[in-house]
């Protein structure tokens, strides 16, 4: 069974830095892009940033400069690189991912989330 599992979530102060991580675990035989979302309180899900396999990128305008993703094919990881927190944000981040377990078709599979709080 495929598997996502987010960490790094916590508490931060505003201005300072978060690195959340996703691993991919369970029979993965392709992947292709890792998605960070997340969603406020009151708020409606949203694209934070994406990285294909290749390692090309893209990110909403509102983390653009702020936030990097990577990601690291061998070990099935993604991690989302969060500098200059705003309070603005203070949401769970999900991971998201297509993945094709046991050379099957491709299925989204989506972590729990983890909570990030960043306070004034």
């Amino acid at each position: 069974q495929v598997q996502l599992l987010e960490s790094g979530g916590g508490l931060a102060q505003e201005g300072g830095s978060l690195e959340l991580s996703c691993v991919a675990s369970g029979s993965v035989y392709a992947m292709n892009d890792m998605v960070w979302y997340r969603q406020g309180p009151g708020q409606q899900r949203e694209l934070v940033a994406a990285i294909n396999p290749n390692g090309l990128r893209n990110y909403a305008n509102s983390v653009r400069g702020r936030f990097t993703i990577s990601r690291d094919n061998a070990r099935n990881t993604t991690y989302l690189q969060m500098r200059a927190l705003k309070t603005d944000d203070t949401a769970v981040y999900y991971c998201q991912a297509q993945i094709a377990p046991r050379m099957g078709p491709l299925i989204d599979y989506w972590g729990q989330g983890t909570q990030v709080t960043v306070s004034s």
